[in-house]
């Protein structure tokens, strides 16, 4: 959570919050209610919640307890749309979101309007703590701005029709830069997000790191190196596999990346598409990151080797959202953008790593167990919204993000 002394000045600050909220209903202008209603698997969730649950955060955490005489607009929503928060009481099962046919997805338009309103009446009279709040609201959103893009290409690949979400350009011919590895820094670094400006809680303090002797791909894995995987057998391979990838690999029938369709075609948000063998390949899981790596005779990066890599890139550029629409990787990237990249680290707590007080101290360590850190960005990451620093987090065998892999060896 962003601290009093980093808060931005007010008007930057409203001016980011109604973007933000703007862009969100943008993302979701394309869809019917019916769109909006279907929940693919129990660990994503209908396009109409995330416009709800990012509603319901801005008016339990900043205008229930720091504007007098706010109203909810209906107290019923609070048990519909809070997600984890057990400070927050009782809610409805996760697994059963999809069931949430009332509000309609306009009844939540008209919601976000109300508190849209009642944020901007408020802003002249909020506290730094408000303030601090609404800064980690906006960050918040962006998670779910990605989450609604991923969650929705599960939802429409599920039907037959494979329709689109909207329309893609069409991807530039490229040949893949060939790859090379770079040497890493040895010795001690420092990692994590410094005491000053905006970071989640997870991301402090910044500490000291030791890198042994490493280098890291210049790239990250494309399509193309991982069809050569596909064809080499590299899923029929068990000792290319850690135990649990390999019974996942056998118990769901894992031959290829999410989404593909054969080794020429894949589902996109703009239907069906040729696969582009020079983009970086993405909806791979761990357990699929990890096997590649061993058959590439390579390993995965450490969350401290890519975040020192990373640590002189700039974080606004790269293949990122930047406006409603289809997104998909493609090729050439940078550090950031294109896809999240997998690393070797599991998603525990830095020294002295304490959380937010209060019941949004709940945003980030209580998932630090069976998680894996995920560094970079990814093309449906909102433009601004990540850093070297960041630290993103999946189980071992989700796939349906934007997730892909860059290659690190020892040396």
């Amino acid at each position: 959570m962003a601290r009093a002394d980093s808060v931005l000045d007010r008007p930057p600050l409203a001016e980011r919050l109604a973007a933000t909220r703007a862009l969100t209903l943008a993302l979701a202008a394309p869809l019917s209610d019916a769109d909006a209603a279907i929940q693919p698997f129990p660990d994503a969730s209908p396009a109409k919640w995330h416009l709800a649950h990012t509603t319901w955060f801005f008016e339990t955490f900043v205008l229930r307890d720091h504007a007098p005489g706010y109203c909810a607009f209906d107290e019923r929503f609070a048990y519909l749309f809070n997600s984890y928060y057990e400070g927050e009481g009782e809610r409805h099962p996760r697994i059963k979101r999809g069931m949430i046919s009332r509000p309609s997805l306009d009844d939540v338009r008209a919601w976000r309007g109300h508190v849209d309103a009642a944020l901007e009446k408020s802003f002249p009279s909020l506290s730094p703590a408000a303030l601090g709040l609404i800064e980690l609201g906006i960050h918040h959103e962006q998670q779910h701005q990605e989450l609604f893009l991923t969650d929705i290409l599960a939802t429409f690949a599920e039907n037959p029709l494979e329709p689109a979400f909207a329309e893609l350009e069409q991807s530039s011919c490229h040949a893949a830069e060939p790859l090379s590895f770079l040497p890493g820094r040895t010795g001690l670094v420092e990692i994590g997000a410094p005491a000053e400006g905006f970071a989640f809680d997870s991301e402090r303090p910044r500490h000291q790191a030791l890198l042994h002797p490493h280098a890291i791909a210049s790239r990250p894995v494309t399509n193309g190196e991982w069809r050569e995987f596909v064809a080499g057998g590299g899923y029929a391979t068990p000792t290319l596999w850690l135990s649990e990838g390999w019974d996942w690999v056998q118990r769901e029938g894992i031959a290829a990346p999410l989404y593909w369709r054969g080794t020429k075609e894949h589902f996109t948000l703009a239907g069906r598409r040729p696969l582009d063998l020079a983009a970086p390949v993405a909806h791979i899981s761990f357990y699929e990151a990890d096997a590649f790596a061993r058959w590439a005779g390579a390993r995965l990066p450490t969350e401290a080797e890519w975040e020192d890599f990373a640590a002189s890139a700039d974080p606004n550029l790269g293949n990122q959202l930047d406006r409603a629409g289809a997104v998909m990787p493609k090729p050439p990237g940078d550090i950031f953008g294109d896809v999240w990249e997998w690393t070797g680290s599991s998603f525990a707590p830095y020294p002295g790593f304490a959380p937010a007080e209060g019941t949004v101290g709940e945003y980030n360590g209580k998932f630090m167990s069976a998680q894996m850190v995920l560094k970079g960005a990814s093309c449906a990451t909102p433009r601004g919204h990540s850093r070297a620093s960041y630290r993103n987090f999946f189980p071992a065998a989700a796939r349906w993000q934007f997730t892909g892999v860059r290659l690190a060896r020892d040396a």
